[in-house]
C-alpha cells in the first residue's frame, strides 16, 4: 500500500520511518517532507496551508492511506475534504480537531463532561483582564486560544506580567497575529506527562507515555518552544495510573466527542499535569506530538500501519500495541536564536557518523537539501533519538550522536531527563 504522510517535521520523519518498516507499506510519499524524510520515502512539494493543493495532490497520488502529521491541515478540514472522496485518512475531522484548535472549546468540553482540569476564564478583549485576574492567585497561566505551535503559553508570576502577556496576545506582538480570545488558567504544580492514544472514535489504544521539555533553557528556563527534548520510560507511569487515565480521561473524552457528533479518529494527545489531586488535563492535541513521537515510535514493537488501519476501520478494540522495554530519549538541536529569529541555509555535517551509532536515529525537523548538501531550514533542526535498556544510556547515546553533528550556532539542552535521572539515583 502507498501511504502519503502530510508534513515536514521531526514528527513526520518518525512516522514515515516507522511506516516504511511495515510489510503492509509498499511506498511512503512525504508532502512536502524534508532532507531526512527523503531517505525513507519520496518527497513531493505541497503547501500544508493550502487545502486545495493538498486535495489535488491526494487525487494525483491515489494513496491507500493519508496520514496527517501537523495541526494546520487538520484545522483547515483536510480530513473532511478527503473522506467523501473515499480516501482513508488517519487524522480527525475539523470538528473533532477543535479539541486542539480552540482551547476555549476544549476547556468548556472538559467542564461539560466533568473531566479534571484547572480553573479558567476566557476573555474576548483586553479590558476584561483585570476582572478575570481578580479571581486567580498568582502565578497564572495565560494562553492563546488558537494554534500557536507550542509557543502561546506564558506563566505570569505577577499581575503586571499577566497584563503584558494578555496585551501581547491580543495585539499580535507575541505570536505575530492577534488572538480573538485569551485563556487565563489556574497554575498547577506537578510533573507534566504526555499521554497519547490511537483512537477509532469509540475505542483507544494507549501509546508509551513521555515527558516533554518545552523551555529553551537549561533547568527549564526561558521562553516556551515547540519542545527541546523528550524521554519515555517504563517507570514514568504505573499500570494502575495508566488505567485510571484511560477510564477517567481518555474514554469520557471519546464518548463526549461522539455524543457531540464529532467522533475522534486519529491520535488524541492528552497533556497532563500529575498533581497532588491526581492527573489534570492541561491541553489536548489532535495529532502526534513533536518531539514525543520520535521517542515513542522508537519504542514501538508492533506495526504502526496495522494500528492506523484498525483505527480508520473502527476495529481498535482488537488491537494491542507492543512496546520495547527500557527507555528512549530525543534531544533537539536547534538554530541559534530559536524560538526567536534564526538563520537558515547553514550546512550540516556529521550526520553519516551519527547514523552509525547502534539504536540511534537522527530525525530531521527543519532541514533541506541544497546543492547536494543538507542545510538548516527551521528553528528546530534535528532530533537525536536513542533507545536503550535505561534512560541514562539512551540519553548518553543521543548526546553522543549530537556531539558528532555540527552546524553554525547549533544549540541543544544538556539536561533532558534531568529530574528522572536524579530520582533514579
Amino acid at each position: 500500500m502507498k501511504v502519503l504522510v502530510i508534513g515536514a517535521g521531526g514528527r513526520e520523519h518518525a512516522i514515515a520511518w516507522a511506516l516504511a518498516k511495515s510489510p503492509r507499506v509498499s511506498e511512503v510519499v512525504c508532502a512536502p517532507g524534508n532532507a531526512g524524510m527523503a531517505k525513507v520515502g519520496r518527497c513531493v512539494p505541497v503547501d500544508v496551508a493550502d487545502l486545495r493543493a493538498m486535495v489535488e495532490l491526494v487525487a494525483k497520488e491515489q494513496p491507500g492511506m493519508v496520514v496527517i502529521g501537523p495541526e494546520l491541515p487538520l484545522s483547515l478540514g483536510l480530513t473532511d475534504e478527503l473522506l467523501p472522496r473515499g480516501v482513508r485518512v488517519f487524522g480527525p475531522t475539523k470538528a473533532a480537531a477543535a479539541l486542539e484548535t480552540s482551547k476555549s472549546f476544549a476547556k468548556r468540553f472538559l467542564q461539560r463532561y466533568k473531566l479534571p482540569t484547572a480553573a479558567y476564564a476566557v476573555i474576548s478583549e483586553e479590558s476584561e483582564a483585570e476582572e478575570a485576574l481578580s479571581h486567580f492567585h498568582f502565578p497564572v497561566v495565560v494562553k492563546a486560544d488558537g494554534l500557536a505551535a507550542g509557543k502561546g503559553v506564558v506563566i505570569a508570576k505577577t499581575e503586571e506580567e499577566a497584563h503584558a502577556a494578555i496585551a501581547g496576545l491580543f495585539s499580535g506582538q507575541l505570536l505575530g497575529t492577534p488572538e480573538h480570545s485569551v485563556l487565563i488558567e489556574e497554575f498547577l504544580n506537578g510533573e507534566e506527562l504526555s499521554f497519547l492514544v490511537i483512537s477509532d472514535g469509540t475505542h483507544a489504544a494507549p501509546l508509551a507515555a513521555a515527558q516533554d521539555h518545552k523551555r529553551i533553557g537549561e533547568g527549564d528556563t526561558g521562553p516556551n518552544t515547540g519542545g527541546m527534548g523528550v524521554y519515555s520510560t517504563d517507570a514514568m507511569l504505573s499500570p494502575e495510573l495508566r488505567e485510571w487515565i484511560m477510564h477517567h480521561i481518555v474514554q469520557p473524552t471519546l464518548d463526549g466527542m461522539r455524543a457531540e457528533d464529532a467522533p475522534f479518529v486519529g491520535v488524541l494527545y492528552c497533556g497532563l499535569m500529575m498533581t497532588a489531586r491526581g492527573p489534570m488535563v492541561l491541553e489536548f492535541n489532535a495529532r502526534f506530538g513533536d518531539p514525543e513521537t520520535q521517542a515513542i515510535l522508537m519504542r514501538l514493537d508492533s506495526d504502526l500501519m496495522e494500528a492506523m488501519e484498525a483505527a480508520v476501520e473502527g476495529r481498535l478494540s482488537d488491537t494491542e500495541l507492543r512496546w520495547k522495554p527500557g527507555a528512549s530519549a530525543c534531544v533537539i538541536a536547534s538554530s541559534a536564536g530559536y524560538p526567536g529569529h534564526y538563520r537558515k541555509g547553514l550546512p550540516i555535517t556529521g550526520l553519516e557518523r551519527a547514523a552509525l551509532i547502534h539504536d540511534v536515529e537522527v530525525f530531521h525537523s527543519g532541514t533541506a537539501e541544497k546543492g547536494g548538501q543538507i542545510v538548516t531550514a527551521g528553528g528546530r533542526v534535528l532530533g537525536a533519538t536513542a533507545i536503550a535498556t535505561d534512560l541514562e544510556w539512551a540519553l548518553a547515546k543521543a548526546y553522543e550522536a549530537l556531539g558528532m553533528i555540527h552546524f553554525d550556532g547549533i544549540y541543544f539542552r544538556h539536561d533532558i531527563g534531568h529530574r528522572a535521572l536524579k530520582e533514579a539515583k
